[in-house]
Protein backbone atom coordinates (compact mmCIF):
# COMPACT_ATOMS: atom_id res chain seq x y z
CA UNK A 1 0.00 0.00 0.00
CA UNK A 2 2.80 2.68 0.67
CA UNK A 3 4.15 2.05 -2.77
CA UNK A 4 0.94 2.85 -4.21
CA UNK A 5 0.42 6.02 -1.95
CA UNK A 6 4.09 7.16 -3.36
CA UNK A 7 3.35 6.63 -6.46
CA UNK A 8 0.04 8.84 -6.12
CA UNK A 9 1.92 11.39 -4.61
CA UNK A 10 3.00 12.56 -8.13
CA UNK A 11 -0.72 14.29 -8.13
CA UNK A 12 0.22 16.47 -5.27
CA UNK A 13 0.59 19.64 -6.75
CA UNK A 14 -0.40 23.17 -7.33
CA UNK A 15 -1.95 23.87 -10.59
CA UNK A 16 -2.89 26.91 -12.08
CA UNK A 17 -6.19 27.54 -13.62
CA UNK A 18 -7.59 29.59 -16.75
CA UNK A 19 -7.97 32.65 -14.63
CA UNK A 20 -4.23 32.38 -13.15
CA UNK A 21 -5.64 31.42 -9.77
CA UNK A 22 -3.33 28.50 -7.93
CA UNK A 23 -5.16 25.64 -6.13
CA UNK A 24 -3.42 22.52 -4.82
CA UNK A 25 -4.04 18.97 -6.15
CA UNK A 26 -3.62 15.94 -3.96
CA UNK A 27 -4.73 12.35 -3.67
CA UNK A 28 -7.53 12.45 -1.11
CA UNK A 29 -7.00 10.80 2.29
CA UNK A 30 -8.96 9.07 5.12
CA UNK A 31 -9.10 12.59 7.38
CA UNK A 32 -10.78 14.45 4.73
CA UNK A 33 -14.27 13.22 5.44
CA UNK A 34 -15.30 16.05 7.46
CA UNK A 35 -13.90 18.33 4.25
CA UNK A 36 -16.32 16.15 2.41
CA UNK A 37 -18.87 16.65 4.51
CA UNK A 38 -18.60 20.59 4.32
CA UNK A 39 -18.08 20.14 0.32
CA UNK A 40 -21.27 19.05 -0.02
CA UNK A 41 -23.21 21.21 2.27
CA UNK A 42 -21.17 24.28 0.30
CA UNK A 43 -22.77 22.62 -3.20
CA UNK A 44 -25.23 24.18 -4.49
CA UNK A 45 -28.46 21.73 -4.78
CA UNK A 46 -28.87 21.73 -8.77
CA UNK A 47 -24.97 20.76 -8.40
CA UNK A 48 -25.80 18.48 -5.70
CA UNK A 49 -28.72 16.53 -8.01
CA UNK A 50 -25.84 16.80 -11.07
CA UNK A 51 -23.43 14.80 -8.94
CA UNK A 52 -25.53 12.53 -6.87
CA UNK A 53 -28.97 12.56 -8.58
CA UNK A 54 -30.52 12.98 -5.87
CA UNK A 55 -30.40 16.37 -2.94
CA UNK A 56 -29.64 14.62 0.45
CA UNK A 57 -29.56 17.56 3.49
CA UNK A 58 -26.18 16.47 4.64
CA UNK A 59 -23.58 13.87 3.23
CA UNK A 60 -23.83 10.64 5.46
CA UNK A 61 -21.03 10.26 7.73
CA UNK A 62 -20.70 6.68 6.19
CA UNK A 63 -20.70 7.75 2.57
CA UNK A 64 -18.17 10.33 3.36
CA UNK A 65 -15.75 7.42 5.32
CA UNK A 66 -16.07 5.59 2.18
CA UNK A 67 -15.47 8.42 0.17
CA UNK A 68 -12.39 9.45 1.71
CA UNK A 69 -10.88 6.34 2.32
CA UNK A 70 -9.21 4.49 -0.87
CA UNK A 71 -6.33 1.83 -2.17
CA UNK A 72 -4.70 4.59 -4.73
CA UNK A 73 -5.25 1.87 -7.24
CA UNK A 74 -8.79 0.05 -7.78
CA UNK A 75 -10.16 3.19 -6.15
CA UNK A 76 -8.66 6.86 -6.85
CA UNK A 77 -9.67 10.21 -6.12
CA UNK A 78 -8.31 13.76 -6.31
CA UNK A 79 -9.34 16.73 -4.16
CA UNK A 80 -8.61 20.53 -4.73
CA UNK A 81 -7.88 23.12 -2.09
CA UNK A 82 -8.15 26.67 -2.49
CA UNK A 83 -5.04 28.83 -1.86
CA UNK A 84 -3.98 28.70 1.35
CA UNK A 85 -6.63 26.99 2.96
CA UNK A 86 -5.58 23.19 3.27
CA UNK A 87 -8.86 23.13 5.67
CA UNK A 88 -10.98 23.39 2.45
CA UNK A 89 -11.99 20.96 -0.58
CA UNK A 90 -12.96 22.78 -3.71
CA UNK A 91 -13.14 20.04 -5.83
CA UNK A 92 -13.19 16.11 -6.23
CA UNK A 93 -12.59 13.66 -9.09
CA UNK A 94 -13.07 10.02 -8.91
CA UNK A 95 -13.06 6.32 -10.02
CA UNK A 96 -14.59 3.50 -8.56
CA UNK A 97 -14.28 -0.30 -9.61
CA UNK A 98 -17.25 -0.59 -12.43
CA UNK A 99 -19.77 -3.39 -13.10
CA UNK A 100 -17.30 -4.75 -15.50
CA UNK A 101 -13.89 -5.55 -14.12
CA UNK A 102 -11.70 -3.64 -16.98
CA UNK A 103 -13.94 -0.68 -16.39
CA UNK A 104 -13.82 1.77 -13.52
CA UNK A 105 -17.11 4.62 -13.08
CA UNK A 106 -15.78 8.07 -12.95
CA UNK A 107 -17.47 11.20 -11.18
CA UNK A 108 -16.59 13.99 -10.85
CA UNK A 109 -17.86 17.77 -8.29
CA UNK A 110 -16.66 21.17 -8.38
CA UNK A 111 -18.03 23.80 -5.44
CA UNK A 112 -20.42 26.61 -7.82
CA UNK A 113 -17.95 29.44 -7.21
CA UNK A 114 -14.98 27.63 -8.57
CA UNK A 115 -16.99 25.96 -11.43
CA UNK A 116 -15.99 27.42 -15.04
CA UNK A 117 -12.24 28.14 -14.46
CA UNK A 118 -10.90 24.90 -16.10
CA UNK A 119 -10.85 23.15 -12.10
CA UNK A 120 -12.96 20.31 -13.64
CA UNK A 121 -10.76 19.70 -16.99
CA UNK A 122 -7.59 19.86 -14.92
CA UNK A 123 -9.01 16.89 -12.32
CA UNK A 124 -10.97 15.34 -14.74
CA UNK A 125 -7.36 14.89 -17.22
CA UNK A 126 -5.40 13.87 -13.79
CA UNK A 127 -7.83 11.64 -12.57
CA UNK A 128 -7.72 9.67 -16.10
CA UNK A 129 -3.83 10.15 -16.14
CA UNK A 130 -3.82 8.16 -12.36
CA UNK A 131 -5.80 5.54 -13.80
CA UNK A 132 -4.37 5.06 -17.04
CA UNK A 133 -1.15 4.42 -14.13
CA UNK A 134 -2.72 1.77 -12.67
CA UNK A 135 -3.63 -0.46 -15.90
CA UNK A 136 -7.16 1.23 -16.54
CA UNK A 137 -8.13 1.75 -19.97
CA UNK A 138 -12.47 1.94 -20.08
CA UNK A 139 -14.29 4.21 -18.34
CA UNK A 140 -17.87 4.92 -17.66
CA UNK A 141 -19.91 7.54 -16.80
CA UNK A 142 -23.79 8.26 -15.92
CA UNK A 143 -24.37 11.86 -16.98
CA UNK A 144 -27.46 13.97 -16.61
CA UNK A 145 -28.56 14.94 -20.02
CA UNK A 146 -28.36 18.43 -18.80
CA UNK A 147 -25.27 18.46 -17.78
CA UNK A 148 -23.35 19.81 -20.53
CA UNK A 149 -20.00 20.52 -18.65
CA UNK A 150 -19.69 16.64 -17.91
CA UNK A 151 -20.74 15.26 -21.12
CA UNK A 152 -17.93 18.22 -22.60
CA UNK A 153 -15.58 17.01 -20.71
CA UNK A 154 -15.90 13.74 -21.55
CA UNK A 155 -15.84 14.37 -25.51
CA UNK A 156 -12.97 16.42 -24.90
CA UNK A 157 -11.08 14.06 -23.23
CA UNK A 158 -12.45 10.53 -24.25
CA UNK A 159 -13.05 8.57 -27.09
CA UNK A 160 -16.54 7.48 -26.05
CA UNK A 161 -17.17 3.64 -27.59
CA UNK A 162 -21.17 3.50 -25.99
CA UNK A 163 -23.90 5.66 -25.19
CA UNK A 164 -27.40 5.11 -23.99
CA UNK A 165 -30.32 6.85 -22.83
CA UNK A 166 -32.66 6.11 -20.07
CA UNK A 167 -34.89 8.46 -18.00
CA UNK A 168 -32.76 12.33 -18.86
CA UNK A 169 -29.56 9.80 -17.95
CA UNK A 170 -26.59 9.12 -20.37
CA UNK A 171 -24.50 5.85 -19.83
CA UNK A 172 -21.34 7.02 -21.36
CA UNK A 173 -17.93 3.87 -21.74
CA UNK A 174 -15.14 5.69 -23.01
CA UNK A 175 -11.46 5.14 -23.58
CA UNK A 176 -8.68 8.10 -23.27
CA UNK A 177 -8.88 9.83 -26.41
CA UNK A 178 -5.09 10.03 -27.67
CA UNK A 179 -4.02 13.63 -26.94
CA UNK A 180 -1.74 15.40 -29.86
CA UNK A 181 2.13 15.42 -29.15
Amino acid sequence: MSDLIAASARFDREVTLRDGTRVRMRPIRPDDEPRLVALYDDLSQDTRYQRFFSVMRRLPPDWAHFLANVDYQRRFALVAEPPGDADTLIAVARYEPGGEPDTVEVALVVQDTWQARGLGLVLFRELLAAAEANGIRRFRAWVLADNRRMLGLIARLGDVQRRAFERGVIDLTFVIKPQPP
